[in-house]
């Protein structure tokens, strides 16, 4: 089609009439050589039968009475009388009688099994192919109804293939033939008829504008041409008039549809953006394209105007100097609309690197509900060219993306507040978790630590027994007194009164002086008894008095010593079912059960391992001197799906070692130790959770920045968002997440 729109109407019928005659001659030439090699293979089939059976009877005698000698003549003489026959042999069970083959015996071993009579009593024919690529009709003889041998009979479809060409070079000639008379003929034809539309359009090509009424178009040909002729004149004319009116009116609407157009896609894409960083790097490249200004910043106030954001192409800075903030806009409530200035207050702004505005600038200040909020400075210079027009169609385009710059800086403010508040509110003391169930244990350690309340904390091993214990004493008004840790697991029954209690000089073999024990020690401050359920009965007697009685003798000692002291005792028992169990006494545990702390383990605390896991990377990290600074995915997914007996001391010595083992700045899913990764359960997910996973994954690794999880995912921004909200995935790291 391309070739045809370039040639002129008379190359084309031509070309069309050449066609048609090829086309014909060669559908002819199709169908006669078909026919004509089908007869030709008839022909040679049954040539070859008929020569089988006469050379199969002149056989059965010669095989009959062993006579090879004329057999091997009979073959040979057939051989040379039949320019078609290729090869002749017979075949006698596995032995081969006679050939015409080079050395009578030299037969390829493929052609013997190639054709095989079907029965005795017909010839068989096959085609077949020689290895280097010949045709040859090969006829199977059974010889005396087979019992004297078969023969075989060779004819090459060479000679066929050599006629069929012959018969194409014969219709080329005569296609030649007829073709070379039918396109003189047609040539002429047509240039007949073509000559006046050539005339025609010559004589168009050579009006000039302004005078085409003057041109005169003679034309010689039917009525139909001539008519033609007339209309084009008049068509001109028209042209001519209306030319001139819409040139103006098309100047008028290029300027206003390119602003429009700029203005409502601006409008459009910059509503679909949330990050301030992403909103400045549009802007910057979208004013760049309208004006030739070599640098320009935006400048815009925090919603209190105490900090000043500037939008580049470099990113988004922020310039937290109340003073120069103030000055700033000071400066700009008293511009009017686009000024050109030369003011050192702009040119002395903190810059990233690589920008800088100069001592000259273009002003256009930003208004958001008549309020100014900032402006755009471009460095101008005398090598710049833009002008007053191109400024004001930068400030119309600000003017709609006034409104989206605020919200986003609003949104990175609450986005900042609530990173704060959440971080503050994750730690308490030297405890960390956002589940509120540590939450709930945090309020209630404020609550009871100004008191002298026996407090029983209760947890299975690794949840922070101690830690809670640590916290109580230093938020209550004894933070300044000794705080004693009292393991009673370490102690056999024997020793653990007198570490208590402490002893008298020669209470028992070895007691070579007093020593005063942990509760003396302790002194005003708070004594932490761990693993309160190791304790003997023998000596729950002695700690239900001390609690009852805040008082006690030490070891072989009759003196009764008065103490002031608050009690904590921990357990990662059910005291209760010690109780019951008759291992601990139930006044003892009452005693102690004033205000019972129960610690849910990891395994129950939602998130909090994700949360955790980051804290303690943050920790080893920086005590280690590494550059380890995230979670893989895959790493992060095995540890949430890991049941956790040891609870937080476990998870701590994972990411512990897994920090040692890292070789890079993630840790991966070989750096974690083999019991993780052995009690995963496997899951079955469907392609909305894959694709939700992923989303998540990737945000996460971004930090949230959608732009960048777009480029990774390589899909578009506005792509993403539709995911986003198909999936019911919130904007920022405060949502919750999925585990």
């Amino acid at each position: 089609m391309e070739i045809l729109q370039r040639c002129s109407l008379k190359g084309t019928l031509v070309l069309a009439i050449i066609l048609l005659v090829v086309l014909s001659i060669l559908a002819v030439a199709v169908l006669a050589s078909h026919r004509y090699a089908k007869s030709q293979e008839e022909l040679l089939e049954a040539q070859a039968v008929n020569l089988g059976y006469t050379l199969g009877e002149e056989s059965t005698d010669l095989i009959l009475t062993n006579d090879l000698v004329s057999l091997q003549r009979r073959l040979d003489w057939y051989k040379q009388s039949t320019p078609q026959l290729s090869y002749l042999f017979v075949q006698q069970q596995d032995r081969i009688l006679a050939s015409t083959m080079d050395g009578g015996g030299n037969i390829p071993v493929e052609l013997i099994p190639a054709n095989q009579p079907v029965d005795n009593q017909a010839i068989n024919l096959k085609k077949i192919l020689s290895t280097n690529g010949n045709k040859y009709l090969d006829l199977a003889v059974p010889v005396f109804e087979g019992r004297a041998g078969v023969l075989r009979l060779g004819f090459s479809e060479e000679h066929l293939s050599m006629q069929l060409v012959q018969l194409w070079k014969d219709i080329l000639f005569l296609a030649l033939a007829i073709l070379v008379p039918a396109l003189l003929l047609g040539t002429l034809v047509i240039s007949r008829i073509t000559r006046p539309l050539a005339c025609l359009v010559d004589a168009a090509g050579k009006v000039e504008p302004g005078r085409m009424d003057e041109v005169q178009f003679n034309v010689q040909g039917q009525r139909e041409i001539q008519s033609l002729a007339q209309a084009f004149r008049h068509m001109t004319v028209r042209i001519r008039e209306y030319t001139g009116k819409l040139e103006c009116q098309t100047r008028d609407l290029e300027a206003a549809h390119k602003r429009m157009q700029t203005t409502c896609e601006v409008a459009r894409n910059i509503s679909a953006l949330n990050d301030i960083k992403d909103i400045g790097e549009y802007l910057m490249a979208r004013i760049r394209k309208i004006v030739r200004c070599p640098q320009s910043v935006i400048l815009t106030y925090t919603s209190s105007r105490d900090l000043l954001y500037i939008l580049c192409e470099k990113g988004v800075f922020g310039v937290n100097n109340p003073h120069l903030t103030a000055a700033v806009d000071a400066r700009l409530q008293k511009v009017n609309g686009v000024e050109w200035m030369e003011e050192q207050l702009f040119a002395s702004l903190p810059m990233p690197a690589d920008v800088s505005l100069g001592s000259r600038q273009v002003v256009v200040p930003l208004y958001y509900e008549d309020v100014l909020c900032g402006a755009m400075l471009s460095s101008c210079s005398n090598a710049c060219k833009c002008d007053r027009e191109s400024m004001e169609l930068v400030s119309l385009v600000l003017s709609h993306a006034t409104g989206t710059i605020r919200r986003a800086i609003l949104h990175q403010e609450e986005i900042k507040k609530l990173k704060s508040s959440v971080t503050e509110t994750s730690k308490f003391e030297s405890m960390t978790g956002r589940d509120p169930k540590m939450q709930t244990i945090f309020k209630l350690i404020e609550d009871v630590a100004p008191t002298d309340v026996t407090v029983l904390i209760q947890g299975e091993s690794g949840t922070g027994k101690e830690l809670v214990a640590r916290a109580i004493h230093d938020r209550s008004p004894r933070k300044d007194k000794p705080f004693v840790v009292i393991n009673c697991s370490a102690y056999p029954a024997t020793l653990l009164e007198s570490e208590l209690f402490g002893h008298e000089k020669g209470a028992f073999t070895g007691a070579i002086r007093q020593r005063p024990g942990r509760f003396e020690q302790a002194r005003g401050g708070t004594v932490f008894l761990d693993e309160i359920a190791e304790v003997e009965l023998s000596a729950q007697v002695k700690l239900l008095r001390v609690l009852q009685t805040q008082q006690f003798e030490r070891l072989g000692g009759e003196k009764s010593i008065k103490i002031d002291v608050r009690i904590l005792a921990a357990t990662n028992k059910d005291l209760l079912e010690e109780v019951k169990a008759g291992r601990f006494r139930e006044d003892l545990y009452y005693r102690l059960d004033v205000v019972p702390v129960n610690l849910p383990p990891l395994r129950q605390r939602g998130n909090d391992v994700a949360f955790l896991a980051r804290h303690f990377l943050v920790k080893f990290a920086r005590e280690q001197g590494r550059e380890v600074k995230e979670i893989s995915s895959s790493v992060m997914r095995a540890l949430l799906d890991y049941s956790w007996p040891g609870n937080v001391r476990e998870l701590e010595n994972v990411i512990e070692q897994a920090l040692v083992l890292c070789k890079g700045e993630v840790i991966a899913i070989e750096d974690l130790p083999g019991k993780l990764l052995q009690q995963r359960p496997p899951r079955r997910k469907t392609m909305k959770d894959q694709e939700k996973n992923l989303l998540l994954e990737t945000l996460e690794a971004c930090d949230w920045n959608k732009k960048m999880a777009a480029q990774r995912l390589g899909i578009g921004r506005s792509s993403l968002y539709a995911k986003l909200k198909k999936h019911g995935i919130g904007s920022g790291p405060g949502v919750p997440r999925k585990r």
